[in-house]
């Protein structure tokens, strides 16, 4: 054989095993995949985190705009809520400067309820809220004295619902006119007002504002609806006497005994007995205040 025939023949050979050892990487590639081996694909499998993932914070990288974080909170369990509801009754009477007469059962905390429930009561919460008032105190006034007009009658002068004396409803009237001078569009002149619902509880609303004011002047910090009743009932003079008496006094010490006779309340009544009595009778509207 000749040289140059043997030398194709080398290169022949040589050429077949290069092209043998290209086709042999994908398959070293998939036997070491099958196998489990050591490989390329070794870097996609997923790894087990040692603690919690690294918590990412937002930023606004604009300029000009603030760093944004947004705090870890926790979870928490919803709130529950609970409701009460309650309701009394009573029945009392009275006289005095502001009026006279008996209230029904059926005070407790419903006496706005009761006041509602006439035809002229929304008129009257409006108007004694127009004067500052809350009209919680003009419905227990309402209450003790008529029963908010179911009951009216009394003696001496006292008319009305709300039972007023004619010199306490013509005080009452410049009072709350004083505060909000709109509500003479809704007066009935003349005494025929003092038997008109609307304009009476415009005067007794202002009744109950002089109360507040005298208290006040007392030293009484937010008088409550119970120590203006003794003003209503007794007077401006002992009315303030009976709201700044210990519980204990007894009421003939400080009120003349014609006064209580007319309320029929005993003498040896004391100041705190009968403000207990008042509050069985309109229930949780004897602690609020006189003025919203």
């Amino acid at each position: 054989m000749s040289a140059s025939r043997t030398s194709e023949k080398h290169a022949s050979q040589r050429r077949r095993r290069e092209m043998h050892g290209r086709r042999a990487v994908p398959w070293v590639l998939w036997l070491s995949l099958a196998c489990g081996l050591p490989g390329a694909a070794a870097g996609q499998v997923p790894e087990t985190l040692n603690g919690p993932p690294i918590q990412v914070t937002p930023y606004a990288p604009e300029p000009g705009v603030p760093l944004i974080t947004i705090p870890l909170g926790t979870l928490t369990s919803p709130s529950t809520d609970s409701n009460g509801s309650g309701s009394g009754n009573g029945s009392g009477s009275g006289s005095g400067d502001g009026g006279s007469g008996e209230g029904l059962d059926g005070g407790g905390s419903n006496v706005l309820s009761t006041l509602l429930g006439t035809s002229w009561g929304s008129t009257a919460v409006a108007n004694a809220e127009a004067v500052g008032l809350n009209p919680t105190a003009l419905a227990a006034t309402c209450e003790l004295e008529s029963g908010c007009g179911a009951n009216v009658g009394g003696g001496g002068g006292a008319q009305g619902v709300f039972q007023m004396f004619p010199a306490a409803y013509q005080e009452g009237l410049q009072t709350a006119l004083a505060a909000n001078p709109s509500l003479a569009s809704q007066i009935v002149p003349g005494s025929a007002g003092m038997n008109d619902p609307v304009t009476e509880a415009i005067a007794s609303a202002g009744y109950l504002m002089q109360a507040n004011q005298a208290l006040q002047a007392q030293n009484v910090a937010d008088p409550t609806i119970v120590q203006g009743r003794g003003y209503y009932e007794f007077g401006p003079t002992y009315g303030t006497i009976v709201a700044t008496a210990t519980q204990s006094t007894p009421l003939g010490a400080i009120v003349p005994a014609g006064l209580l006779a007319d309320n029929n309340i005993s003498p040896t009544t004391t100041v705190g007995q009968w403000q207990a009595s008042v509050a069985a009778k309109i229930g949780n509207a004897a602690s609020q205040p006189i003025i919203m």
